[in-house]
């Protein structure tokens, strides 16, 4: 009853998602339904850590000018064919990092990197922005990218191959989508 009144809770108020799961949890944990042992040791550390440790870099980036640089780079080569091209190659980039490292982590250095190409170039900060959160989110590649295609791998009887043969299909399709999409609700 708990979960599910948590789960609703967060569909009525999802301005309060991350109040309303932790309350959700706490409750679990006042009612003895979860130990503290339990809920400590569900949290992946590792993927924590990695996190926190790859945000200083995406500031690193911004601070010394290699977001920059990198920047300059990227428009050096794509800049000429159109505020299009700069999204997609910042897509491709993004969605190919995102096959071995974690999103969030991908984001954190991307991102930096895609806000000066925006400054540069004048295009909506905001449509490249969300073309490098939805490709952070295309880790269907290969099972390295997300921790829940490392999971399934094994017990599903998956290998690499598998999640090529669906992987790049789905991805080439979400990046049509995106293309089309994103420059109609984020004006570049």
């Amino acid at each position: 009853m708990i979960f599910v009144a948590t789960i609703v809770l967060a569909v009525i108020l999802p301005d309060l998602t991350g109040a309303v799961m932790l309350g959700g949890a706490l409750a679990m944990m006042l009612t003895r339904i979860l130990t503290t042992e339990q809920a400590y040791s569900s949290i992946g550390w590792n993927s924590i850590f990695l996190v926190a440790g790859m945000l200083p870099m995406g500031i690193a980036l911004t601070k010394t000018n290699a977001a920059g640089l990198m920047a300059n780079e990227v428009v050096a080569v794509f800049g000429g064919y159109g505020s299009l091209a700069l999204l997609a190659a910042l897509f491709i980039v993004t969605t190919l990092l995102v096959q071995a490292v974690n999103g969030a982590v991908v984001a954190a250095v991307i991102a930096p990197v895609a806000i000066r190409i925006a400054e540069q170039t004048q295009i909506n900060p905001r449509a490249l922005a969300m073309g490098v959160a939805l490709a952070t989110s295309m880790a269907f590649i290969t099972p390295l990218g997300h921790p829940v295609n490392v999971l399934v791998m094994s017990p599903g009887g998956y290998n690499f191959r598998d999640y090529m043969r669906i992987g790049i299909p789905l991805s080439l399709i979400l990046f049509a989508v995106a293309m089309i999409f994103l420059p109609l609700f984020w004006r570049l």
